[in-house]
């Protein structure tokens, strides 16, 4: 079982099919990110920082 609680995007279709991650940052300091179709596939593990940086540069289009 994981430590991190995972969402999905409110964006997201609900498509089984279609691209989606799901986040987690329920732990200090950490930003977890995972493919949604592959739920025991790799976990990207980030800084808090650096999903901040990251969210902001995809925010500006």
């Amino acid at each position: 079982m994981s430590e991190f609680d995972f969402q999905k995007s409110t964006h997201s279709s609900g498509d089984a099919h279609g691209e989606c991650v799901e986040v987690a940052r329920n732990m200090p300091g950490t930003v977890a990110i995972r493919d949604s179709k592959d739920l025991d596939g790799p976990i990207l593990r980030l800084a808090a920082e650096a999903w901040v940086e990251f969210a902001v540069y995809v925010g500006r289009g």
